[in-house]
């Protein structure tokens, strides 16, 4: 059974195979184009942006948690908006 399925697959031609680009309805084109940008951004720059994106939302959460803990213990007598 296993070299029917080795053979099988060995006659699948995959060195031309292309994309979603080949499926995707020609009004969905620059919407995938678009898509395609993206991924290719994500495999050039993926490790760097990753890590920026972390030390980025790690900033604004200390910050957020920082305006918390002033308006809890020294701002009590400050309006709310």
């Amino acid at each position: 059974m296993s070299s029917t399925k080795d053979s099988t697959e060995d006659q699948i031609d995959t060195s031309n195979v292309g994309g979603l680009e080949e499926i995707v309805p020609e009004p969905l084109m620059p919407l995938w184009k678009r898509i395609e940008l993206i991924q290719e951004f994500r495999e050039t720059h993926g490790d760097t942006y990753v890590t920026v994106l972390e030390a980025l939302t790690a900033i604004v959460l200390a910050i957020g948690y920082v305006w918390w803990a002033y308006l809890y213990f020294i701002g009590d007598n400050i309006v709310a908006i």
